[in-house]
């Protein structure tokens, strides 16, 4: 019969056997990874920081950000009109529209965005303006726009949406996305 391992030596049940040497190969894929990893989320911070301290975002968020505030704006148009009986017509601002998706100092001063109880922030990526016509049978037509030139070309993007007598509100509208 064969003797039993003393406790604590390798080959007791459940006790692991000395490790084995790694392949000098695999010690060095292990190196270059853990190292290129660590090198991609460096330039990834420093990137996203350089991004936030320029105020630059990508033209996919200008875009997602131009539907949502568009909306908004028209909210903030309605909801004056309920209050006060009727539209605002509000120049565009900032001017000029915001180019790169750089952003920009929403005026604070501007009276008809403060008086429709419109705020966008102290910094926006993005043109907003309210045009109020009259329509061929006598009834307010109330469009909001919001621009945006995220590829800096001078042609922009403009996204609409209008408000009907009902106050109710069209689906955005988008011309030229992506510019």
């Amino acid at each position: 019969m064969a003797a039993s391992p003393e406790p604590g030596e390798p080959g007791e049940p459940g006790e692991p056997g000395p490790a084995r040497p790694r392949n000098t190969a695999v010690r060095t894929g292990i190196a270059v990874t853990v190292f290129a990893a660590m090198a991609a989320t460096g330039l990834f911070i420093v990137r996203l920081s350089a991004m936030k301290a320029s105020g630059t975002v990508p033209p996919e968020q200008v875009a997602t950000e131009a539907r949502v505030q568009v909306l908004a704006l028209c909210d903030a148009v309605q909801g004056f009109r309920d209050e006060h009986g009727d539209y605002v017509s509000v120049a565009p601002a900032p001017v000029p529209v915001p180019r790169h998706g750089e952003a920009v100092p929403f005026p604070k001063d501007h009276e008809d965005f403060r008086r429709i109880g419109f705020d966008p922030g102290p910094t926006v990526h993005l043109q907003y303006e309210v045009r109020v016509e009259e329509s061929p049978v006598g009834e307010p037509e109330v469009s909001c726009f919001v621009r945006a030139d995220t590829d800096g070309d001078g042609l922009n993007a403009v996204y609409r949406v209008r408000l009907d007598a009902n106050g109710m509100t069209t689906p955005v509208e988008v011309e030229h996305e992506g510019e």
